[in-house]
């Protein structure tokens, strides 16, 4: 199972927000190129990037940013935070994202997300945020009408390779994560790689949804409060 450290951006630092709340936000680090770097130096290939004025604005105002974290480290990075046509899209893969993960357009917009999976496939994976069991949508205040499992299906059927999946209720808060939801989908849905967000705070934690045969698991909150290293975490995924 890969370890996706996280950094969320806002502002040019980094920051975490508790449960999706801008008005509970937390700043971890005016240098996020420094934590990235931090990242690497600890083992990790992968990094996970959410450009959370992105996902209010549709644009993409931390690229230079995230440009920068990918050239200072040569990490894969996946990006996601308001990412609605294939401009911008486009804008990301050509500055050196490897892959680009869609959100509320996903839901609302099902013709704009098979265009982008026919034309970048794996490049493109899709974030699935539950609350009480429906897909939530704008930076996690609304609530669709889709369960995450007909969600989950139709990404399926369009030929998704890859899921971002966060319990809501779990991510920020440092109780673990939900890990019946995430055994649940994998078993359900096999031609979809599972990464795992929200709640991942401990070691064992970690090792129980690698024991689940996920893809990934993002480690966020738990590295900027020391609750663990991204090292160790690699070390218990494996």
């Amino acid at each position: 199972m890969i370890i996706y450290p996280a950094i969320d951006l806002y502002g040019g630092k980094a920051v975490r927000l508790y449960k999706g709340d801008y008005t509970q936000m937390t700043v971890y680090s005016d240098n996020p190129a420094e934590i990235a770097r931090d990242f690497k130096a600890q083992g990790a290939t992968h990094i996970h990037l959410v450009d959370l004025e992105g996902a209010k604005t549709g644009e993409t105002p931390n690229l230079a940013l995230i440009e920068r974290l990918i050239s200072e480290t040569d990490l894969f990075a996946e990006v996601g935070g308001g990412i609605r046509n294939m401009d911008v899209i486009e804008r990301y893969l050509s500055s050196g994202v490897r892959r680009v993960i869609l959100g509320t357009a996903a839901v609302e917009n099902p013709d704009f997300l098979e265009k982008a999976v026919g034309r970048y496939g794996s490049k493109v994976a899709v974030g699935v945020d539950l609350k009480d069991g429906y897909v939530a949508i704008k930076g996690w205040t609304e609530k669709s009408a889709l369960t995450g499992e007909a969600f989950c299906e139709r990404l399926q059927t369009l030929g998704v390779d890859t899921v971002i999946c966060t319990d809501i209720f779990k991510d920020g808060a440092m109780q673990g994560a939900n890990y019946g939801l995430y055994e649940k989908l994998s078993k359900s849905f096999p031609k979809l790689q599972f990464i795992a967000s929200g709640g991942v705070s401990d070691l064992d934690g970690i090792r129980v949804l690698a024991r689940t045969g996920l893809h990934g698991a993002i480690v966020g909150k738990a590295y900027y409060t020391k609750a663990i290293t991204i090292k160790d975490a690699i070390g218990a995924a494996k």
